[in-house]
């Protein structure tokens, strides 16, 4: 699949925002402890995927009911969802000059009773994008980090309407991010997925 960046400007993919802020002294200090000591930018994305993929529990799996999106509540109250902890891993590498996308997956629910968008990130490495998904492993979900062909949980089937996007977005999909927003907690939340972008 040819993934396609929604913005042409580069810069696009390294700016902070409200969601995306990497300005914040929580993020700047978690990136910096992560960068102490790794050999180059590729051991340090390497070290922050696994950190936000292995050390931030995605809420559904520790049964946490709150709701997180902003990539440094992520970061600091330690749970989130896909789309949360794909936020706090574009802000850790856009904070070392990483350009980083948010992307997404539409796959059905593990019960079979709909579809949910999925989230997911990009990083730019030797001029092309390479996705990566923090969302976290348990049994039957095994993502690693990799610049040598995906090594991502789910691969979308097209017979049960599942989708790989290939936009790449600087910011969250509005879709995505008025659900985090408006969700009081996670079992709200689960409610209002978007099921499609």
């Amino acid at each position: 699949m040819g993934l396609i960046q929604n913005t042409a400007d580069l810069s696009a993919y390294l700016a902070a925002d409200e969601v995306i802020d990497h300005h914040h002294p929580v993020v700047r200090e978690t990136a910096a402890r992560l960068a102490d000591g790794v050999a180059d930018s590729y051991a340090y994305a390497r070290a922050a995927y696994e950190f936000v993929r292995d050390a931030i529990p995605h809420s559904a799996d520790v049964d946490d009911p709150r709701v997180t999106w902003r990539a440094s509540d992520v970061l600091e109250q330690r749970t989130g969802i896909c789309y949360a902890k794909s936020h706090a891993l574009a802000a850790l590498l856009r904070a070392e000059d990483i350009p980083t996308a948010l992307c997404y997956q539409r796959l059905l629910h593990d019960d079979g009773s709909g579809h949910a968008v999925h989230g997911l990130v990009a990083v730019r490495f030797h001029g092309a994008w390479h996705r990566q998904d923090p969302r976290g492993n348990k049994p039957g979900v095994d993502a690693q980090f990799s610049l040598e062909g995906e090594r991502l949980p789910w691969i979308p089937d097209p017979a049960s309407n599942e989708v790989d996007y290939p936009a790449l977005y600087a910011e969250p999909h509005p879709a995505v991010l008025s659900a985090l927003k408006a969700a009081p907690d996670r079992s709200a939340l689960w409610k209002t997925l978007p099921s499609t972008l």
